[in-house]
């Protein structure tokens, strides 16, 4: 509960106070958010096996964004940004799917 309140008011005061992100940081937001809910999925994923750990959540979603901000930026120190960030994109991407897959069959025992 304490979860979806947190959630619900980081919503409003998004609408709110309208945040802006710097542009030099821009590039970087859609892995951060992508590898956010990788976190959040697995964390639900586990939480529904009844091997969840808030410990290993947290660093979970703390490493899951800075790793994949990292590999981002290596990237464009590189040259090769995009390339590098369609591959971080796909991996999280199966990883989701493959959570949320495990979610679905766990509610709906199908």
């Amino acid at each position: 509960m304490i979860a979806v309140l947190a959630l619900a008011a980081g919503v409003v005061l998004g609408i709110v106070f309208h945040p802006t992100v710097p542009a030099g940081l821009q590039p970087y937001l859609p892995i951060a958010v992508i590898a956010a809910l990788d976190a959040v999925f697995g964390g639900v994923r586990a939480k529904l096996d009844g091997i969840f750990d808030d410990k290993q959540f947290v660093v979970s979603f703390i490493s899951n964004v800075l790793v994949a901000a990292l590999i981002v930026y290596l990237g464009d120190q590189l040259g090769v940004g995009g390339q590098l960030s369609t591959g971080v994109v796909v991996v999280l991407g199966v990883r989701i799917f493959g959570n949320v897959a495990a979610i679905r069959r766990h509610l709906f025992r199908a």
